[in-house]
């Protein structure tokens, strides 16, 4: 009886320990590298299509990933689910769609990792590749500058970027904005978007 009691112990303890690991597995990233076309990203879905990629050659099954995009049609703060979000080191991102969108969130450069779990190079190293391609306002909704609703990788053409490591020229809370920091230059090629301190990074995101 005592074994039986023990063995059923042991099982519920396993369960518990699976279920708190699910819960904390990886549900948010900023993608480690551009898929190479600068802004032309292939829409949103091909930026949700990078973002399955990257999750499942990091070792993250199970998920259906969205890109943290907006575009003329669609609110990036309406594609990535409900929450919460952990990053790749089981760290809480945000509880739901209004903490992400507020000063409760917990996104800084420490918290905002690639999918491999590795920081971004912030303001102040080199390079700096903290611009994250979003075309979003603060609240998630769509700005007008989206590279062509994420197609267009020329001369031509802007998007609107957030700061990973929430730091900026100032004290600002544009310069500190996780999603809505300034318009990029230059057009959309990868190039220019290195020239204001970025690589053409984006925010994927777990729905399920």
């Amino acid at each position: 009886m005592k074994r039986m009691l023990a063995v059923a112990a042991a099982v519920l303890a396993c369960s518990v320990m699976g279920a708190s690991a699910q819960e904390t597995s990886m549900s948010f990233f900023v993608t480690s590298a551009n898929p190479g076309k600068g802004g032309d990203l292939g829409g949103l879905a091909g930026a949700d299509a990078y973002c399955n990629t990257l999750a499942t050659a990091s070792g993250s099954t199970g998920k259906t990933w969205r890109a943290y995009l907006s575009t003329d049609a669609e609110n990036a703060r309406d594609r990535i689910g409900a929450g919460p979000w952990h990053n790749a080191k089981g760290e809480k991102i945000a509880d739901d769609v209004a903490s992400l969108h507020s000063d409760n969130n917990n996104l800084t450069k420490q918290t905002a990792l690639n999918e491999k779990g590795e920081v971004i190079n912030g303001r102040g190293d080199t390079p700096n590749r903290h611009d994250i391609l979003t075309g979003s306002k603060p609240d998630g909704t769509a700005a007008p500058e989206t590279c062509g609703n994420w197609t267009m990788g020329g001369a031509e053409g802007a998007a609107i970027v957030g700061h990973s490591d929430r730091t900026g020229l100032d004290e600002s809370a544009e310069a500190k904005s996780w999603n809505s920091s300034h318009t990029t230059r230059g057009g959309c090629t990868q190039e220019a978007f290195k020239s204001t301190g970025g690589d053409g990074l984006f925010y994927c995101f777990a729905v399920d």
